[in-house]
């Protein structure tokens, strides 16, 4: 069957014998994709996502509407689509219980073991079944209000029924002068936490999952501020504590995240910052100092993990603004494509290659940092002598915790690697956003033996991004009975996942290669449940006002620069997708400004020239949003603003 009238740019669409609908000549032939591809299509676009077993509707062009109509098939779509909405799960036979909306593997399970305990970060799990839970607060959680009753939490499935029905609080507060924490960790009956610029200790006394008495000191003094506050941990059997130091800047420059400013050289940041510290959990009242140095060149080593053998792997997330910072040297695409995230063997005295060197993962190499005049990577420069990776892993997906999987509940498999929680990506913007899911990394000795696998997915529900998240995997931990337990830090969910058995890996997704394209920029709006209209972007922008000295057409293009449509910008990766605002940059639509007095001279101003010290966001914002915008663009991207506040 021939649909003739449908003709714009050539388009066929055609159903074969087995009933399967066929687009031929656009520009990619959707039938054929193996992998996850968002490719846009004129004036709307949908989402074919084979790697998650569906189609979402995102914009629908209106002969390309007509076209699957006519096969009846538009309401069968819009039937799958409300089946996996996400805040509605369907349910299998196999997993009668499920009511996480996750995606895994054949065989496996997952349930929502708890809710709502706050921004829950990293896990640990006690021999005998009970789960502690660091949270967090802050500015990155738009300074919400924390639970009273301490930033720690204990979990406990009294009743076997795979839910925790009790829950304790202890710890710091807010009034005693806490901001919460990531690291965890148990050790020879402590419960050992972050909290503000310390790592403590609470001993847990017999018959009962809390501490009775105030926090030891273990260690104190840590760096806090700038880019990467947090302290994640580990503690080996020998009692030693490995802390992660993360950096203070994106890449060590004289102006932090700034377009052109080259990298200090030598990078004093590395004196207290960007590596990992050892000390001894047996010891109280150590002191933070630069003596105390195990490993350098690392920016954010929030996972950590050791093998079977004692072997001590730690995670890196790789550098951010590769072409919002230097365009003469990176294409827009490769701001989403570079570099690759990081799994690395820990080494006594080793050098990882921040801030002078990056990991691109098309070419498998370290390359040296356009900061220290690298050339866009073609030079190795003093890269040669650092470290590479293991494993490198997806660009910008943000690992966040890893865990080895020591049980027996899983396949055997799964003994043989580690699994890596991914918080999700913000500079892949404007093009699709990546991660907000776990891998598994198979590992073979030192080195990884294969890809990595997406292992649990939908975490995020339909938006994948920072600001429409609806989940954020941030935590993982292995119980005793071989559930492994996920976090998430956006509404404190905590996920149990467990094997019911099925036919082994044969539902296996490996993750996106380096080389895979990051395709056209996308504007993933959100999704009204009365569905959405192909011109509803340009019919909203007839009703914004417009400032005095614009135009409506400009308004008009301030929103597609906006959207990363024109001109390359990133905005939507730290103001969301209706500039609603994320944990990386403030609301543009509430009437509130930080930088000027809302004018549209003063919002041109201020993105002209961006804003290097933010006053209550961590990331700063290069000028023009790391984009290199003509006058007229950058006046049409300030009315659009001005109108969003309007």
């Amino acid at each position: 069957m021939r649909a003739p009238w449908l003709s714009r740019r050539n388009v066929t669409c055609t159903q074969k014998k087995d009933g399967t609908l066929h687009l031929e000549h656009w520009p990619v032939s959707v039938h054929r994709l193996a992998a996850r591809i968002h490719q846009k299509l004129p004036r709307g676009f949908l989402v074919f996502d084979f790697r998650r077993l569906q189609m979402r509707l995102l914009h629908i062009h209106p002969a390309l509407a007509r076209c699957i109509a006519g096969f009846g098939l538009l309401a069968s779509m819009a039937a799958a689509q409300a089946q996996s909405n996400f805040a509605k799960p369907t349910k299998s036979s196999t997993c009668p219980n499920d009511d996480s909306a996750l995606k895994l593997p054949p065989g496996f399970c997952a349930t929502v073991f708890a809710d709502g305990i706050g921004h829950a970060r990293h896990l640990a799990a006690s021999a005998n079944g009970l789960l502690y839970v660091n949270t967090w607060s802050g500015r990155y959680y738009g300074d919400d209000v924390p639970h009273a009753g301490g930033f720690l939490v204990a979990l406990q499935d009294k009743n076997g029924s795979g839910k925790a029905d009790v829950i304790e609080r202890f710890g710091e507060t807010v009034q005693s002068g806490g901001a919460g924490g990531t690291g965890i960790a148990l050790y020879q009956g402590w419960v050992y936490a972050e909290i503000n610029d310390r790592i403590v200790r609470y001993t847990l006394p017999g018959g009962s999952i809390v501490p009775a008495g105030g926090p030891e000191i273990i260690v104190s003094g840590l760096p806090l501020g700038g880019d990467h506050p947090m302290h994640p941990f580990i503690i080996d059997s020998k009692g030693s504590i490995y802390i992660d130091v993360a950096t203070a800047t994106n890449a060590c420059q004289v102006k932090n995240r700034q377009p052109d400013s080259p990298g200090i050289s030598p990078c004093t940041e590395l004196e207290t910052r960007g590596g990992i510290w050892r000390y001894d959990a047996n010891k109280t009242n150590q002191k933070f100092s630069p003596a105390e140095r195990y490993a350098t060149g690392i920016r954010n080593a929030e996972g950590f993990a050791f093998d079977s053998s004692g072997r001590l792997f730690v995670t890196q997330q790789g550098r951010d603004q590769l072409h919002a910072n230097w365009s003469k040297l990176y294409k827009a695409p490769e701001e989403a494509s570079l570099p690759a995230e990081e799994l690395l063997l820990l080494k006594a005295g080793g050098d990882y290659g921040w801030p002078e060197c990056y990991y691109d993962g098309l070419q498998q190499k370290l390359v040296l940092a356009p900061e220290y005049d690298g050339d866009g990577g073609k030079q190795v420069g003093v890269c040669a002598n650092k470290i590479a990776p293991v494993a490198s892993l997806p660009a910008h997906w943000a690992p966040n915790a890893m865990v080895r999987y020591d049980q027996k509940q899983f396949p055997a498999r799964y003994r043989n690697g580690v699994f890596i929680a991914f918080h999700g990506s913000w500079d892949r913007a404007p093009y699709t956003q990546g991660g907000y899911n776990v891998v598994f990394q198979p590992l073979q000795g030192e080195r990884a033996s294969g890809t990595c696998e997406v292992f649990a997915d939908g975490f995020a529900g339909p938006h994948e991004d920072p600001a429409g998240a609806a989940h954020r995997p941030s935590g993982l931990a292995v119980g005793p009975d071989g559930a492994l337990y996920v976090s998430d830090d956006i509404r404190g969910r905590i996920y149990r996942i467990v094997y019911e058995g099925g036919s082994g890996p044969s539902g296996i997704t490996p993750c996106p290669s380096a080389s895979a394209p990051v395709h056209e920029a996308v504007e993933a709006a959100a999704q009204p449940p009365e569905g959405t209209h192909p011109d509803a972007g340009a019919a909203s922008n007839k009703k914004l006002p417009v400032p005095e000295g614009a135009t409506a057409a400009m308004v008009a293009l301030g929103d597609r620069i906006y959207h990363g449509q024109v001109g390359g910008a990133s905005c939507t990766g730290c103001h969301g997708e209706n500039a609603a605002g994320s944990p990386l940059g403030p609301n543009l639509s509430s009437g509130k400004w930080l930088w000027s007095d809302g004018s549209y001279a003063g919002i041109l101003k201020t993105i002209k020239e961006g804003v290097p010290n933010p006053k209550e966001y961590r990331s700063p914002m290069p000028p023009m949003g790391g984009a290199q915008l003509t006058s007229g663009q950058l006046g049409a991207l300030a009315a659009y603003v001005w109108a969003l506040s309007h």
